[in-house]
């Protein structure tokens, strides 16, 4: 199913309308029709708007899908009135803005049927649902999947292609669109098969690659939407540090440069090998700097697959935190020099390898905040003191924060989670002894879950930023509230 993905986002009315005109909008969107065929149109549809609105119900996605491919059938045939499709289109933004209206909710939906005409539909066709913090398909049994397929294999395919795209939306739209064919391909041909068993033992080992990529892609580019590529270079020079603490910046700086540039090319690219081809360059390139200087690089990077070699490093957990001198704060004629940014990064990086326990949804605060006292400071009439200042309140909170972030998770990785919830279980009864039975089991899940989220390397951004940031709240109601 190869097509033109910028074309395919004027589906809803694209937003390039203004500068084009009704009539490309419609011309573009009847050429794809007439092209790919009502049912890979009708399909295409449904993941492009499962990816956009990831939070939408499946009965809400087929009620869009449904009008949209309804318009399309009725105003591309030829001979349909010129004004067919504009008057449609309009009929669609109006039941969006009724008060039934059976399309996915969206908190903008009301600001945007506020305006009038074109504007209201290109408001109403720039709405998105934030990523999922966590992707919530789990795969059936091999029995179930089959007596789902064989009961209606249309509903099974619609369903499908639903769950797994609002859970993985943001992987590369050829990732997911390769990984969900080549899901259904399994799924029907071993559903009839006289041996099931067998065959998708064999198809799943298969299509193995395509679902790491699809796994890893989807994590990558999540945080390359909400990080943006400048933090998302901080995000892996984080993850790469902990993981190698003996390696130096100079080794480690030019991967996570290159790492940011692999995903600000491919997560929104439309060509169909971009993501594998960049991010198996890239994985080559960890594995010639890295595997000589640490031996669990080197294993990993021993695989044939060099997917599975990518995730095996990924899944790295942080090595112990090396013996290394005192760290040196940066001066203020660096951070304010052509090159602050670097001495700032250089800065993340030896308080990272310092604290290999420490998350970088954790760091990530300490990084926003030296950001925004570079920002503010270095454009101030009296820069140095400025920054004296902002430094002493920070100073004050950091050791704190990381000594207890470093606890907590490092308790977390090097515990099961029975022994761990014990801990928990302990540490809480002593702050807190008059604590009844049920509040204490509360507050243990409560952390228990925060550190299984959020500990892993590879958390959900938003998420552990707000529960960070609730963290360093809680943590203001004894006066420190300079991270937050």
């Amino acid at each position: 199913m190869k097509v033109a993905v910028a074309l395919l986002l004027l589906l809803f009315v694209a937003t390039h309308a203004e500068h084009r005109g009704r009539a490309y909008v419609r011309d573009k969107v009847c050429q794809e029709f007439k092209t790919m065929g009502k049912d890979d149109f009708r399909t295409l549809t449904l993941i492009m708007n499962s990816r956009k609105f990831s939070n939408a119900t499946f009965e809400e996605i087929s009620h869009l899908v449904r009008e949209i491919v309804s318009l399309a059938e009725t105003c591309c045939t030829d001979g349909a009135d010129p004004s067919c499709y504009d008057a449609g289109s309009s009929a669609l933004s109006a039941k969006s803005c009724g008060p039934d209206s059976p399309f996915p909710a969206h908190p903008e939906t009301a600001a945007c049927c506020a305006h009038h005409g074109l504007e209201q539909k290109l408001c109403l066709a720039a709405l998105q649902h934030p990523p999922r913090q966590l992707p919530h398909y789990v795969e059936p049994s091999n029995e179930e999947l089959c007596q789902a397929f064989k009961k209606d294999p249309k509903d099974f395919a619609d369903r499908f292609l639903h769950e797994y795209v609002s859970s993985y939306g943001q992987a590369p739209l050829p990732v997911l669109l390769g990984s969900t064919r080549n899901f259904l391909s399994m799924v029907s041909t071993c559903c009839i098969s006289p041996a099931p068993t067998v065959c998708f033992l064999k198809e799943k080992l298969q299509r193995k690659t395509l679902s790491l990529l699809t796994l890893m892609s989807n994590r990558a580019c999540t945080r390359f939407t909400v990080y943006g590529k400048d933090k998302l270079k901080f995000s892996y020079l984080t993850m790469l540090a902990q993981k190698i603490p003996s390696a130096s910046f100079e080794d480690l700086s030019p991967l996570a440069d290159d790492a940011a540039e692999v995903f600000s090319q491919c997560c929104d690219s439309v060509a169909e090998d971009c993501m594998q081809k960049k991010l198996s360059e890239h994985t080559a390139k960890v594995c010639t700097t890295l595997s000589a200087k640490d031996e669990r690089f080197a294993d990993c990077c021993a695989g044939k697959n060099i997917m599975q070699n990518y995730f095996c490093i990924s899944s790295l957990k942080p090595a112990a935190a090396p013996k290394l001198p005192e760290l040196q704060k940066p001066t203020n004629k660096h951070l304010c020099g052509d090159d602050g940014a670097l001495h700032a990064r250089r800065y993340m990086f030896e308080l990272s390898r310092r604290h290999t326990s420490v998350p970088d949804v954790f760091l990530g605060k300490v990084y926003d905040k030296s950001e925004n006292v570079i920002r503010e400071c270095c454009s101030a009439k009296d820069a140095s003191a400025c920054l004296d200042s902002k430094k002493q309140q920070v100073g004050g909170e950091l050791p704190t924060f990381l000594e207890k972030a470093n606890q907590f998770c490092g308790q977390y990785d090097e515990l099961n989670f029975l022994d761990f919830k014990k801990r928990l279980r302990d540490s809480i009864r002593q702050t807190m002894p008059d604590a009844s039975p049920e509040l204490l089991a509360q507050l243990v899940d409560q952390r228990a879950n925060f550190a299984s989220t959020c500990c892993p390397a590879n958390s959900p951004p938003l998420y552990c930023a707000t529960q960070v940031t609730a963290e360093l709240e809680s943590m203001c109601k004894q006066g420190s509230c300079a991270l937050v």
